[in-house]
């Protein structure tokens, strides 16, 4: 009907759609499908260094990055312990976050560990003397949070 060609041409005045200058909300579609596939492209580079990586590796190496990627914290016993500290429900996300941080805090304390054990003249396997004086150097360089002594913000 002749109403709703007339109301189709108000709105598209109202939009202001011409070629020079497109509406905001599909200016800002543009940029976001363009930092989309940006981060796809950046995404699908690190993928393929990673796989040259991955190629390279020794049978040994190959072993160990296995087994570093399937290693991980149990997530009920994650969960539990969240849950008994907060004292209420958390998600499945938070669950997989604190898993993952707690594999990156492990991992620095065994790195550190075994430059512990590398410059004290010893030989692997760790031992839990390594293991003390790596969680004390972290801990001195601040990098391990101290609970026993509670920081004083207000006098």
């Amino acid at each position: 009907s002749s109403a709703e060609d007339a109301a189709a041409a108000a709105g598209d005045e109202e939009e202001g759609s011409s070629s020079l200058h497109p509406p905001p909300a599909k200016k800002l579609k543009v940029e976001h499908d363009k930092k989309k596939e940006k981060r796809q492209k950046v995404d699908e580079d690190e993928i393929q260094k990673m796989q040259v990586l991955v190629s390279s590796f020794s049978e040994e190496q190959l072993n160990r990055y296995e087994m570093y990627r399937r290693a991980a914290f149990p997530k009920a016993a994650i969960k539990r312990l969240i849950q008994s500290i907060t004292g209420s429900s958390v998600s499945q996300n938070v669950v997989i976050a604190m898993s993952g941080i707690a594999k990156v805090f492990a991992g620095e304390i065994v790195e550190e560990a075994l430059d512990v054990c590398e410059k004290w003249g010893d030989t692997p396997p760790l031992q839990p003397k390594h293991m003390r004086e790596a969680v004390r150097r972290l801990k001195s360089r601040e990098q391990i949070p101290n609970s026993k002594h509670k920081k004083i913000l207000f006098h």
